[in-house]
């Protein structure tokens, strides 16, 4: 069983600030983009940004210029730093390795507003 573990969610008021983190086993890091995605209740998983395996990165366009994908192929982790936090940003938070299609089990983000 193939475990990504996320780490690093919690409890931030609007405006503030929380990095997220994703440790893969080497085998799949080092050979997969890494995404997040995230849900709200009673919402579609949705998109927010991946990195690829050469450092290049996309945003959802309502995360953009507020929160930086990065990969760490040293520890096998990949990191979502979130600034400028919004109370629309709560949502589960889950890693994903994209070609291999593996899942982590998810970090709560509540952003009190």
């Amino acid at each position: 069983q193939v475990q990504l573990v996320e780490s690093g969610g919690g409890l931030v008021q609007a405006g503030g600030s929380l990095r997220l983190s994703c440790a893969a086993p080497r085998s799949i890091f080092s050979s997969n983009a890494m995404a997040w995605y995230r849900q709200a209740p009673g919402m579609q998983r949705e998109f927010v940004a991946l990195i690829r395996t050469n450092g290049n990165t996309n945003y959802a366009d309502s995360v953009k210029g507020r929160f930086t994908i990065s990969r760490d192929n040293t520890k096998n982790t990949v990191d979502l730093q979130m600034n400028s936090l919004k109370a629309e940003d709560t949502a589960v938070y889950y890693c994903n390795a994209i070609r291999d299609g593996y899942w982590g089990q998810g970090t709560q983000v509540t952003v009190s507003s």
